[in-house]
């Protein structure tokens, strides 16, 4: 690798700031193509990361600046060690996010029944809370167009933050998961999922969100802690015996199915192939033994309803049951009851929401005497899809269903040993991802009831009564694709059969955004419409991806190219803790305290912000401590102020000569083994331990060989020519070392006085360093230099002296052969410390000892 994207040096500034670096490079990185992806390259010369694009529905935050400067270190780091790193940047833009800030900045809803109006415009500025609760309706299209618009906007405000971070991406290759490339490979892998078995429909209960009027998948859930009640009711046995159940939903007896309770139960196996009969409604409902049924939950015994609860879908299934669905996808109980209950009854629940209907059944219980004693208040947990703000109901709905090992025994095991094939860093992760695997209990529901989205990608025929033929949909070719299969016709019909009997319609729901964003190795990468490209980047090299969504992402990209490649889709995943506020608590914008990271940039410096990203490992949380910012700040401006008094020194023009003096080999010993140490961590993906290993010896570089050996640099003759050599070799590295996790001050000191950029720059080595000493260092000797020093410096202070009194006499005490080893370096020592003489005395002490006169 050479240095060949910047040409010219710079020269040393008289007042280095770094005020002003973020501004300068990135625009200089972007117009030199620094971080360009070369294509020509071989794919063993590639390193392909597979970068989470970013929702772009509200701001970035500190969570997204620590995982991705991670990420970041990364592709420096490989792309310093020779290889040319394919590191594109998305923005997600599909889904559910992005309707909710459309419909809350624009105080608009989606009307599927309207007309596309070519001429409306959104309000010029966002709206008021009055107009969010009454939003004007538009055309789907109106409304797919809005967010399109927004997104757009969103965007430009992320690429800027990145830029100012630094992120060294290849802006050439950015993609949207809504663009044309995307819904293509989206819905092209649904077609193929199709053909092949792995994608069907199934009319079945649905985890339906009434906020969003959405089906969501196991994947998308969430228990939050909600306050509800027991009602103990009396159900009516053989021979008028009492059965009591407890149960939180009264609201649902109408929808009762039957009594389960457990095959062991003692107490009710007497009932087990009898009936009761429900209160209120007095239907006979069977009674039957499920090993699910928990003999100490209540009264041991649970009636089944369709449905309360995910477990009644169990129970339901597999004891093949009646179906009573009262629930509509409104969340309101519907306006007829369900076949086989009576409607005077039922006529009082009729229309209202779920809470309602609790309140009003609760009553008819009482009036009946079939409420025993009051409801008992309890804390428990209730299904929430992870973005909504409603509890999920359970409603029977058409859906699309992925293949996902849920229901497949030998998939799962498929997909089990691909888990274990993948590097996990930090590995522990491995254990979620193998959880998370063997507790799935259904296929994937990849279908959503929404607007903006990857439409699917297919259409039914209409009976001569215009009914769909749910069982053989029509498909596209794949050279038509994208399609929306609500607005363009399927191949051998025209647009005025839609709707009508003989005619077609098309699917209206779009695809669940985890369908299209499990295929970001192969949107980016040009799946089938780049075969060039694909060959040389995939399977890629990395995934870096929050801990959080390892059930989500992770495993539905993993699952999605197991089905199309049969292979996994990178070779490594690293895995991102979370940012914690100062209380060390998870920021989340739910709780206000969210830290916004643009006027932290602005404030501190990006490299100050990257450093206390750098500072959290793979896989654990990290806390936001503006103090560590500012460490990082401070560590920027040293490096600064360091580098240019070496340069100042001479440093540049002697780069490659060699070091000769026993401190100088000494130093660079040391800073070989720096070398090797972060060199290990960078390929273990420990970026934390390389920057620790870093900063500690430039610390000591600065703090004591600097100062030992800044007299003779001074001067001239050998001795003077081997400081000026080790100072440049070590300032050469250093630079390099820090440039993967400090970018800008990195590239800004090389500019000073080497060619081309830090960041294009091969990465140091060991060997790199041998060569520049003229004989084998020992590291020891640096260290034994700086503790005399440090003695020194101390003695000073005890007298309230300035660093830069003289000392008349000092004497060195200590054993016989630590005295030789520090009379090799005693002038540097006689130097540093303004020792007018010293003396050596050896064996009076075992330890060193530096007693000074004043």
């Amino acid at each position: 690798m050479t240095d060949t994207t910047i040409s010219a040096r710079g020269g040393v500034p008289e007042r280095p700031s770094l005020d002003g670096l973020e501004e300068t490079w990135a625009r200089r990185w972007q117009e030199d193509g620094t971080y360009a992806f070369d294509r020509t390259k071989e794919r063993s010369d590639v390193y392909a990361i597979d970068t989470p694009p970013p929702t772009v529905s509200g701001e970035l935050h500190m969570g997204h600046v620590f995982s991705y400067t991670h990420t970041d270190t990364v592709a420096r780091f490989q792309r310093m060690r020779g290889r040319t790193v394919f590191y594109p940047m998305g923005w997600d833009d599909n889904g559910l996010p992005t309707e909710r800030r459309v419909q809350n900045v624009y105080g608009v809803r989606p009307d599927p029944s309207l007309p596309y109006d070519k001429d409306w415009r959104p309000p010029a500025a966002p709206v008021d809370d009055a107009a969010r609760k009454n939003p004007t309706a538009i055309s789907r299209r109106n409304f797919i167009e809005l967010c399109e618009l927004l997104t757009v906007e969103d965007e430009k405000a992320f690429e800027a933050l990145w830029r100012r971070l630094g992120l060294s991406v290849d802006w050439s290759l950015t993609y949207t998961t809504i663009g044309s490339a995307a819904r293509a490979a989206s819905q092209r892998a649904f077609l193929r999922n199709l053909a092949r078995g792995e994608a069907y429909q199934a009319e079945a209960p649905t985890l339906w969100d009434i906020g969003y009027g959405t089906a969501v998948a196991q994947a998308e859930l969430e228990d939050r802690e909600r306050p509800g009640a027991y009602h103990r009711l009396r159900f009516t046995g053989p021979d008028g015996r009492e059965v009591l159940i407890d149960t939180t939903r009264p609201e649902l007896l109408p929808a009762c199915v039957a009594l389960v309770c457990h095959p062991d139960d003692e107490r009710y196996a007497d009932l087990v192939g009898a009936a009761a009969r429900t209160p209120v409604f007095g239907v006979e409902v069977p009674v039957r033994a499920h090993p699910l049924a928990d003999p100490a939950k209540g009264t041991g015994i649970a009636m089944v309803c369709t449905f309360g609860d995910l477990t009644d879908v169990t129970w339901w299934r597999e004891l093949r049951l009646d179906t009573r669905v009262v629930i509509g996808r409104d969340g309101r109980l519907l306006p007829e009851p369900p076949a086989g209950v009576p409607a005077e009854p039922y006529a009082a629940l009729a229309g209202q929401t779920v809470n309602g209907a609790r309140r009003t059944l609760v009553e008819l219980l009482a009036d009946a005497g079939d409420l025993v004693g009051e409801p008992r208040p309890i804390t428990h947990p209730v299904k929430f899809y992870e973005r909504g703000d409603r509890p999920l109901e359970i409603v029977s709905t058409r859906q699309w269903y992925l293949r996902n090992g849920g229901r497949d025994a030998g998939l799962r095991e498929e997909l089990l040993a691909r888990g274990r094939a993948l590097r996990w860093v930090p590995e522990h992760m491995r254990h979620r991802y193998e959880h998370w695997v063997g507790g799935l209990t259904g296929d994937w529901l990849v279908s959503r009831q929404r607007f903006f989205g990857v439409p699917v990608p297919v259409w039914y025929r209409l009976d001569d009564a215009g009914e769909p033929d749910w069982s053989h949909p029509l498909t596209p070719d794949e050279a038509m694709l994208p399609i929306d299969p609500t607005s363009e016709p399927p191949p051998g019909y025209e647009e005025t059969q839609r709707g009508e009997p003989g005619g077609f319609t098309g699917d209206p729901d779009v695809l669940d955004t985890w369908a299209t964003s499990s295929l970001t190795p192969q949107i980016v990468g040009g799946w089938e419409t780049d075969p060039d490209l694909f060959a040389r980047v995939f399977p890629m090299d990395l995934r870096p991806q929050g801990h959080d969504i390892i059930r989500t992402w992770l495993f539905a990209t993993v699952a999605r190219s197991h089905l199309e490649h049969g292979a996994l889709p990178w070779h490594t995943a690293v895995l991102s803790g979370w940012i914690l506020d100062p209380d060390r608590k998870k920021m989340s914008k739910s709780k206000g305290n969210v830290v916004t990271p643009m006027a932290l940039l602005e404030r501190n410096g990006s490299d100050a912000v990257r450093y206390w990203a750098a500072n959290g490992k793979p896989g654990m949380d990290l806390a936001f401590d503006p103090a560590q910012v500012k460490v990082g700040r401070r560590l920027a401006t040293k490096l600064l102020n360091a580098s240019r008094f070496a340069l100042g020194l001479g440093a540049a023009d002697a780069l490659r000569a060699a070091a000769t003096q026993p401190l100088d080999t000494a130093m660079l010993a040391e800073l070989s083994g720096v070398v090797a140490t972060a060199t290990t961590a960078f390929d273990g993906y420990d970026h934390t331990a390389a920057l620790m290993a870093t900063e500690a010896f430039f610390w000591r570089f600065c703090d004591d060989y600097i100062e030992l050996v800044k007299e003779r640099a001074y001067g001239t003759g050998p001795a003077a020519d081997s400081a000026r050599a080790a100072l440049a070799t070590a300032l050469s590295v250093q630079l390099r070392l820090f440039a993967p996790v400090l970018p800008f001050v990195t590239e800004e000191v090389w500019s000073w006085w080497r060619y081309g950029s830090v960041h294009r720059a091969p990465w140091p080595t060991t060997y790199e360093v041998g060569r520049a000493m003229e004989a084998p260092g020992d590291p020891e000797l640096l260290r034994l230099a700086a503790d005399a020093l440090g003695q020194v410096r101390r003695a000073k202070s005890e007298r309230k002296l300035s660093m830069k009194a003289d000392v008349p006499l000092a004497e060195a005490l200590g054993p016989a052969a630590v005295l030789d080893q520090l009379g090799t370096v005693a002038d540097d020592l006689r130097a540093a410390g303004r020792i007018a003489k010293l003396d050596l005395l050896p064996d009076r002490t075992t330890e060193l000892v530096i007693a000074c006169a004043f």
